[in-house]
C-alpha cells in the first residue's frame, strides 16, 4: 500500500467550520489519490429491488428499492429504526431478505454469509464493534483469514500488514496489543483498518465517526477520498448530516422501513434531509437555554487523579446545572469519571455532596448517593445486550420490584411506561436488547439510569449513534432533568452539542483542566484552542 499522507496535528482555522475544511481536503485528495500505486479496484454497482425483511410478525423493511452507482460515495440516512443497518446487513450477507432481490453489477446475488459477500468485494464496518476483546489487534484484523507459513501461522507477516493498515487510519499502535486495552475511539479505528485490509470493492461504513475526534475525522475523510479516487464504491451511513453534505455524491432517505427519496446530495440542504428523515418540519434542535435553578453547589470533586489519565482535577456542579466536559481523545474525560465512580483505580480525590464529605468507591455506592453514570460504551458497559428489555430497564432499581419475590408484571408495566416516555421502538418487554437499533438501545440505557430517580446524572457521549430526531429528544430530556432541579454532566466529542446544551464547559487536555468556559466564551474555535493547548494552562478550578 502506498502512503500519501502522514499523521498531522489538528490545524485550527478560526474562520471556517470544521466540515468546510474537511470538504476542501476531500477535493484536494481526490487528485492526489490518482497518483497512488495501489492496485486498481474493480468497482461495484448495487440495486435493491422491492426488498422486504420480516422478524417474526414484524416487517421492518417494506419493498425498498434504489440504486448505488459505481465509484460514488452514497449516503444512507434515516432515524433509528428506519431500517438502514438491516438493509446493509442484507447486502453484507449477514441477513437474508424475506422478499425482493439484490443485484450487483446487474446480476442477482444471494449471499448466504458475510464471507461470501466479502469474496465478492463487499465489506461492512459495523456500527457496534465486532472485535474479539481477548485477541490482539493483528489477530482481529486477520481473524478467519490468517496468513500461514507452512503449517504455522505467519505472525510476523500479519503484524507487518496490520501495522500498515493501522497507519492508514492514523493509529500508531503495537499490532500485538490486546483489543481489550484500547479505548472506544481506537476500537473504532481498528474496525475501519480491519475492513480496509480486506481490499473492498464496495465498502459499507455504518456510523464510522461516532467516537472520533475532529482530527481523526479529518484523517478518515482523506482516506475516503483516496479510496474513491481508486474507484471504490462507498456506502456511508451517518446521523451527522454535515458529514453527509461534505462527503457524499448521492443521498438516500429511509423512514419507517420505506424508501422515501434518493437525490444528488447537492440538491438537498441539511434541513431538508432532516425533514425527510422524520417526516415533518424539524427546527429548534436545542431547547431554549434557561439559567440553572440555584447557585447551590451540590457536588464537588477536589484533586482527583487517575493514574495515566487525570492529574489533580477539581470542579464544582451546581443544582440544575448542565456542566459539559470537552477535549480530544486521550484528554482523560471518560477515565476521570470512571475513576470518580470507582470503575478504575484513582490515586487521590475528595468529594462533597451538598457540602458534606462522601466516599465514592463503586457505582453501587454512587447510586446510593443519588449519582448515576451512562457509559459511552452502551454495548459493553451500558446494557446487557443478551438480556431482555424488561430486566435491563429495572436492573438498577430492583428493590422496587422484589417483595421479596420479583414482580415481573410490575416490571413489564414499568417498561411499557418508559418505552412510551422515551419513545423506545422495536421490541416487546421480553425481546432482547440486541434486537433494538443502536439509537433505541441508547434510549433504553438512558431510561435504565434514570429509573432509580437520581439527583446527579453523568452522561458520556449521550447521543452517540443517534439520529437527528432522537438527538433532539435527548437534548430536551437533558434540559427537563435540569429544570426539575437535577444536575447533569455531559461528556461529548460534539462541540455544537456542548455549546447548545451546557451552562459551563470544562476543557481538558492530557489529563489536566486547561480552562473553564462560561456561556459567553463558548465557541468551536475557543474550545479547540483550549483542547489543543493553544490557550489555557494546566490548572484546576
Amino acid at each position: 500500500m502506498c502512503e500519501i499522507y502522514h499523521r498531522q496535528e489538528l490545524q485550527v482555522n478560526h474562520h471556517a467550520p470544521l466540515y468546510a475544511q474537511s470538504k476542501a481536503s476531500l477535493t484536494a485528495h481526490r487528485h492526489a489519490a490518482r497518483l497512488c500505486d495501489w492496485r486498481r479496484y474493480t468497482v461495484l454497482s448495487v440495486r435493491f429491488e422491492s426488498i422486504c425483511k420480516d422478524f417474526g410478525p414484524v416487517r421492518v423493511l417494506h419493498e425498498v428499492g434504489f440504486a448505488i452507482q459505481k465509484g460514488q460515495i452514497h449516503a444512507l440516512i434515516g432515524e433509528n429504526g428506519a431500517g438502514k443497518s438491516t438493509l446493509m446487513k442484507i447486502l453484507g450477507g449477514y441477513l437474508q431478505p424475506s422478499a425482493g432481490q439484490v443485484l450487483v453489477d446487474g446480476q442477482a446475488v444471494h449471499f448466504r454469509s458475510s464471507r461470501e459477500a466479502e469474496a465478492a468485494g463487499i465489506v461492512l464496518i459495523h456500527q457496534e464493534f465486532n472485535l474479539a476483546e481477548d485477541l490482539s489487534i493483528a489477530q482481529n484484523v486477520f481473524l478467519g483469514r490468517e496468513l500461514r507459513r507452512g503449517l504455522l501461522l505467519d505472525e510476523s507477516a500479519m503484524n507487518r500488514q496490520t501495522t500498515r493498515a493501522l497507519e492508514q487510519v492514523g493509529l500508531w499502535l503495537d499490532p500485538r496489543r490486546k483489543v481489550s486495552s484500547l479505548i472506544v475511539a481506537e476500537k473504532q479505528l481498528v474496525e475501519i483498518a480491519k475492513a480496509l485490509s480486506r481490499q473492498a470493492k464496495l465498502l459499507i461504513m455504518d456510523e464510522p465517526t461516532a467516537t472520533l475526534t475532529p482530527g481523526e475525522i479529518e484523517t478518515l475523510f482523506k482516506l475516503i477520498a483516496r479510496m474513491k479516487g481508486e474507484g471504490v464504491t462507498i456506502l456511508y451511513i451517518s446521523h451527522k448530516l454535515e458529514e453527509v453534505k461534505a462527503l457524499s455524491d448521492t443521498v438516500t432517505v429511509l423512514r419507517d422501513g420505506r424508501h422515501i427519496q434518493t437525490a444528488p446530495t447537492a440538491a438537498l440542504t441539511q434541513q431538508e434531509m432532516a425533514n425527510l428523515m422524520v417526516g415533518r418540519e424539524l427546527s429548534d434542535m436545542f431547547p431554549l437555554k434557561m439559567a440553572f435553578s440555584s447557585p447551590k453547589v451540590v457536588f464537588a470533586a477536589q484533586g482527583v487523579s487517575v493514574p495515566g489519565w487525570a492529574t489533580e482535577v477539581s470542579f464544582e456542579l451546581h443544582q440544575g446545572e448542565i456542566l459539559g466536559f470537552a477535549g480530544l481523545v486521550g484528554a482523560g474525560r471518560t477515565e476521570l469519571f470512571e475513576g470518580i465512580l470507582g470503575l478504575r483505580p484513582r490515586s487521590s480525590g475528595r468529594f462533597e455532596l451538598n457540602r458534606k464529605t462522601i466516599e465514592l468507591h463503586s457505582p453501587a455506592q454512587a447510586l446510593r448517593q443519588g449519582i448515576v453514570y451512562l457509559s459511552e460504551d452502551r454495548k459493553g458497559k451500558g446494557l446487557h445486550v443478551n438480556m431482555e428489555l424488561r430486566p435491563n430497564l429495572t436492573l438498577m432499581a430492583l428493590q422496587l420490584y422484589a417483595h421479596p419475590l420479583l414482580d415481573t408484571a410490575a416490571e413489564g408495566r414499568a417498561f411499557d411506561k418508559e418505552a412510551q416516555h422515551f419513545n423506545i421502538r422495536g421490541g416487546q418487554p421480553e425481546s432482547k436488547a440486541s434486537a433494538l437499533s443502536g439509537g433505541n438501545q441508547q434510549k433504553l440505557a438512558l431510561a435504565k439510569i434514570l429509573h432509580p430517580d437520581p439527583k446527579i446524572v453523568i452522561l458520556d457521549e449521550p447521543t452517540r449513534g443517534v439520529d437527528v430526531g432522537a438527538k433532539r429528544e435527548i437534548y430536551f430530556l437533558i434540559q427537563q432533568l435540569a429544570q426539575e432541579g437535577r444536575s447533569v454532566i455531559v461528556i461529548s466529542s460534539e462541540l455544537l452539542e456542548l455549546i447548545g446544551l451546557c451552562h459551563r464547559l470544562v476543557v481538558m487536555r492530557g489529563g489536566h483542566v486547561t480552562g473553564i468556559l462560561g456561556q459567553e466564551q463558548m465557541s468551536e474555535a475557543e474550545i479547540i484552542a483550549y483542547a489543543t493547548g493553544i490557550k489555557g494552562s494546566y490548572a484546576t478550578a
